[in-house]
Parts: C-alpha cells; structure tokens; sequence
C-alpha cells in the first residue's frame, strides 16, 4: 500500500475536491502497478505535455479536460506542448487538406483553447525539443517532472540529469494538476543504474540515429551505460554534443523504449559517479561499422514502390536545434553549389519550435536557406504523416522515429543531403 503524507491523504479524501481525489487516486493506482510505496512532490518549473493535437477521435480527452477546468483542478505549473499538426506552409495536396481539417485535426482550435485555460506557457509553447534554451522550459539537475513525451524523457534524465519515468499521455497533466508522482523507477538511485554497457567501436563518428536505433534495439527499456562515444563528442555539453545526443536518444526511446542513458565522461551522473553507476552483472553490447551496417540494411522499405522518386523529404524529428538550422544552411548551400543547383530539388521541410525559428529568423542564415527553396515549420512531422493520403506519398527522412511510427523512409545525413540537392538515390 501506498503510504501518504497528510497533505496527499487530504487530495485523496476529497478535501480539495472530487476532481483532484480521482486524480491523485489514479496517479496511486499507477504507482502501485510499478511496486511504488509513495508519491513525491514534482519540482520542475514547467510541466511538458505529450497531446498536443485536436483529433476528432479524442472526445474523452476533451471532456477529462473540461472536468479539470470547470472544476478549478488545473496545472500547479504553467506548462509547453508537443507540435501543433498542421501548417499552411508545409506541402500537401487538396484532398490531404481536406483529410487534415475535416476528419483528423477538425478540433485543434477548441483543445487550444483548453490548454490556454489548464496553464499553456504562451501560443508558441509547441515543441517536442521544450528543453531548448529558446522555449524556456529547460529542467534542472535533480528535478522531478511529469513529462510522457518519450524524447524530452530521455534527453531530461540523460543530458540535464532531472529525474522523469516514461509515462503516458494524460498521467502528465494529472502529474502536473496533483502536484506529485509515484516514486518507482527512473527517480530512484537503483533504477537509474546501467543494465548494458555499450562499447562504440566505430572508426568514424557514427551516425547520431543509427547509432541511438542501434542501441534501442538491443537495450529496450533498460538503461544503457555508453563508453567510447566521448571519443567523438569531446567531454563537453556543448550545442554540438547536445544536439547530436538530442537525435540519438530519440531513436533509443522509439526504436526501444528506453528512458535514460549514461555516456562515459560526458553526462551529468557519469561525470560525477562514473561506471559506479553501472549495476552488477551488465550486459555487453559492441557496436562497431558492420554492427550499424546491419542495423541499417535491417529498416523495410515499406513504399508500394520501392524506387520511387521521393516526393518530399522532413528533417527535424525531433525539432531542430539552432545549431542544426545554421549548419544545414551551410551544408545545403554547398552541395547546392556542387551539384549546379540553386534549390533543392526535393521539396524540404525542417522543423523546429517556434521560439527557435523566431531564433533563426534573427540570424543571417535564415534568408540564405531559404533561398535554397527549403521550407522551415513548426509543426510535427510524425502527425502529418499519420494522415492516409500523406501516408501513400514516397518521403524521406533522416530521423529514426519518424522512420519507426510512419511509411517515411530513412537515409543518413550524407544521404539526405545528396538527395535534396542532386536528387542521387
């Protein structure tokens, strides 16, 4: 049995309302699925939602929500939210369109406006990378948060070193509404600890989302402990560093589940604690060139037809960094320049948090990339694809998750970026 404070029994016993009782009785339940013995307080500024898209389907959704609002159960911390899905600037056909407004996202107005009433940050709070420096809601070392999103998790416990489980959409909010969590997990010393050790025995750096599919694949849930990735990183959480540990533990988190990695001299708590944090009896797993290789040839091609020309190519799931934006603008013009082209001749969409692309907007590069005909946006990659009409069409991506959840076929970097600019396959 759970074993409450004064103030989580009084929640429970109605004393701040029916509403915030069902709350916290089912963040309880939650818990003692996973064998926790009490709730803690979460101590993040800001909480970051995982729902963030108006499905018509999602009419209990809408009506919890509306519950917590009228019954004055709303979030103890303003919070951020995943990717709208929709943007007028991203390509898509009439009947896409059509699909988009009508039977998919037809109540994406009506759910903003409930997370404005719940405590959204502000109207550009949208953005699976939250922990960027632009959007203001980065944790600190040691917080405890209520997130779902599977990359945020991953990226908060690993580079910032708060503490966070995977959870469900809908248990973050009531996270949030309750003011606590059930302590089991990736809050605990014990279950921060690494079951696998991962040696990187590549002679080159490897490939950010290969390498983190790699690593998913093999480790699932468990908590990987990663020497020989500092080689090609430095010792140094630099925008480089962090964004090359952004991609990768996205593709750990979709291509496994897993919810926190350690990297040898290079993380927070393997900086402090060393292979100390690394638990009896790990596993081993070596990841060398052929090793990714075979990862690599292993993705299906799940096009109708394989050798299609490619019809529109995504990269930034998730987000794009400002470092990323600026050193593709570089890496585009170059090979533009190479190849004797002036745009690209796939149409290109990176994405990015709306605070980044303001960021961007500032900077000298961003006229520059646009005047290679790439398009930038807000929006989530993963949730124009789920669309059926956008499903059917023959695109590109170099990101592991979107390669994972939907009919987007992945290609390295290097490769992606031959595509856009020369259209080579």
């Amino acid at each position: 049995m759970m074993e409450l404070t004064k103030e989580q029994q009084a929640i429970l016993d109605g004393e701040k309302g029916e509403v915030l009782a069902k709350v916290m009785k089912t963040l309880i339940r939650y818990g003692e699925l996973f064998g926790a013995t009490k709730m803690v307080p979460v101590t993040g500024a800001h909480n970051h939602l995982v729902t963030s898209f108006g499905l018509k389907a999602l009419g209990p959704v809408y009506e919890l929500m509306n519950q917590l609002i009228e019954s004055g159960a709303v979030s103890q911390q303003t919070f951020s939210v995943d990717p709208r899905p929709l943007d007028k600037n991203v390509p898509s056909g009439f009947l896409a369109d059509f699909v988009f407004k009508n039977f998919m996202y037809s109540r994406q107005d009506f759910y903003e406006e409930q997370l404005n009433k719940l405590g959204l940050m502000d109207k550009n709070a949208f953005s699976c990378t939250c922990y960027m420096d632009e959007m203001g809601n980065k944790p600190q070392k040691g917080d405890v948060l209520s997130w779902a999103e599977s990359s945020a998790v991953v990226y908060a416990n690993s580079v910032l070193g708060a503490r966070c489980n995977r959870n469900s959409g809908i248990m973050d909010i009531f996270g949030s509404v309750a003011g606590y969590v059930p302590y089991f997990g990736l809050l605990t010393d014990e279950g921060r600890k690494a079951s696998w050790i991962v040696e990187v025995r590549t002679t080159k750096k490897p490939e950010a989302q290969l390498l983190g599919s790699a690593i998913g694949m093999k480790v699932m849930e468990a908590v990987p402990y990663i020497r020989g990735l500092d080689k090609w990183l430095g010792n140094t959480l630099d925008d480089a560093a962090c964004t090359y540990l952004k991609d990768m533990g996205a593709a750990t988190a979709s291509n496994g589940a897993v919810g926190l990695y350690h990297v040898d001299n290079l993380t927070p708590e393997a900086l402090e604690s060393g292979e100390s944090l690394i638990a009896d009896g790990a596993q081993v797993y070596v990841i060398d060139d052929a090793e990714l290789q075979r990862v690599y040839d292993s993705y299906p091609v799940i096009w109708k037809n394989p050798d299609a020309t490619p019809k529109l190519c995504f990269m930034g799931c998730p987000h794009m960094s400002l470092e990323q934006l600026k050193s593709w603008t570089d890496r585009v013009e170059t090979a533009l320049k190479e190849a004797g082209n002036k745009k690209v001749v796939i149409p290109t969409v990176f994405t990015a948090a709306p605070a980044v692309l303001e960021a961007f907007e500032k900077t000298p590069y961003a006229a520059r990339l646009k005047a290679t005909g790439v398009i930038t946006s807000y929006i989530c990659p993963l949730m124009y694809m789920n669309n059926p009409i956008a499903g059917k069409m023959p695109v590109i991506t170099s990101s592991n998750k979107l390669r994972t959840y939907t009919t987007a076929r992945y290609y390295t970097d290097d490769e992606i970026l031959d595509q856009i600019t020369r259209g080579g396959k």
